[in-house]
């Protein structure tokens, strides 16, 4: 239905309601109509074996009511528009249609932001709803659940942080638009942002292992010769992963290369742990990793942390062990040296005669 001209207050009013809110003139109609039906039904003598039918005249708003009985064979319509009806129907619409048109406005604003799903917005906490946030993400508003948050960050009103959409959810409040802090996502798309060549794929990011808040391991893999991946992502002086760091609140990030080795890549992933050694079974996709004494305690991390990542970057369960010296090696190998019956009365004379 096109957009009328304004020749009555009721085709201005449709007009002006379905350009602010970008809506088709037929839903508005459509909704007018449902609310008038509705009252008439509330307020009327209404009969359970009669259908019945708005027609509205869109350019002047003028509505009547039809009703006709049901299982006749000849269809036979009767207009039962009461007397006065249309200033009763027209309170009770108007509380409809406003809600209608939320609904509808709604409705249009999740098919715009599905579209966006898996991108970065800029947002601004508005309120906490419980364990919930809500965001202020332009047009919408997103949810953060706890789930999407980064353990240790403090969330505050007006605060301006860079979120990921990622997905459109079914709540008891309807559907909802979910945004994260916690997504490894978050951390591919502030490199898509900050990073020229990994947002044209000159360089990929082929996998992130995160720990929200504390730390996150980036493999990279150039796509383009003469770019170095790592490179491009940290940056001249670390300018470009700075700038994720900062966004991330100081989260430490590991930009790694990646490889099809998978001993290359873990040995890799195990930065910064030095001169290790890599033994893979790749059937049960298992690592058994040795690490000079010295080397031993950044290859597994604070907690564990840093093979906990290794293994979730790589694919492969990681068991590291210390890589003992040859000598020690060899000494612990050699059974203890038996003292024999008569070189102990040996030593026991030698005491005596001493």
């Amino acid at each position: 239905m096109p957009i009328l001209k304004p020749r009555t207050e009721f085709a201005a009013a449709l007009n002006q309601v379905c350009a602010e809110r970008g809506i088709e003139p037929e839903i508005v109609v459509a909704t007018i109509q449902e609310a008038i039906l509705a009252a008439y039904k509330r307020d009327f003598n209404f009969k359970d074996d009669f259908e019945y039918e708005v027609v509205i005249t869109p350019a002047t708003g003028e509505t009547h009511i039809f009703s006709w009985q049901i299982g006749k064979k000849v269809k036979t319509k009767k207009e039962v528009t009461p007397p006065g009806f249309g200033r009763i129907a027209a309170q009770v619409a108007k509380q409809v249609l406003l809600q209608k048109i939320r609904e509808a406005e709604k409705s249009a604003l999740l098919d715009e932001y599905s579209k966006r799903i898996a991108t970065l917005v800029n947002g601004m906490i508005l309120r906490f709803d419980g364990p919930n946030i809500m965001v202020d993400i332009g047009k919408a508003e997103g949810l953060m659940t706890p789930a999407e948050q980064v353990r240790g960050e403090k969330y505050s009103l007006n605060q301006r942080l860079t979120f990921f959409i990622k997905e459109i959810q079914e709540t008891l409040k309807g559907k909802q638009i979910i945004v994260s802090r916690s997504a490894e996502s978050l951390v591919e798309g502030l490199f898509k942002r900050e990073v020229p060549e990994v947002a044209s794929g000159a360089v990929q990011i082929k996998v992130i292992a995160r720990e929200a808040g504390s730390r996150s391991k980036v493999a990279v893999l150039s796509t383009q010769s003469g770019v170095d991946p790592v490179g491009s992502c940290v940056g001249q002086k670390g300018v470009r992963v700075q700038a994720v760091i900062e966004e991330l609140n100081g989260e430490k990030i590991d930009i790694i290369q990646y490889s099809d080795d998978p001993i290359k890549f873990i040995t890799a992933a195990l930065a910064p742990a030095e001169e290790i050694k890599v033994e893979i079974n790749e059937k049960k996709k298992t690592a058994v990793v040795s690490a000079p004494e010295d080397q031993l305690s950044l290859a597994i991390g604070r907690t564990g942390q840093n093979v906990r990542l290794a293994a979730r970057l790589t694919g492969y369960k990681i068991d590291i062990k210390e890589d003992k010296p040859a000598s020690a090696k060899a000494t612990a190998g050699k059974p203890a040296k038996k003292v024999t019956k008569a070189k102990k009365t040996a030593k026991k004379k030698a005491e005596k005669k001493g």
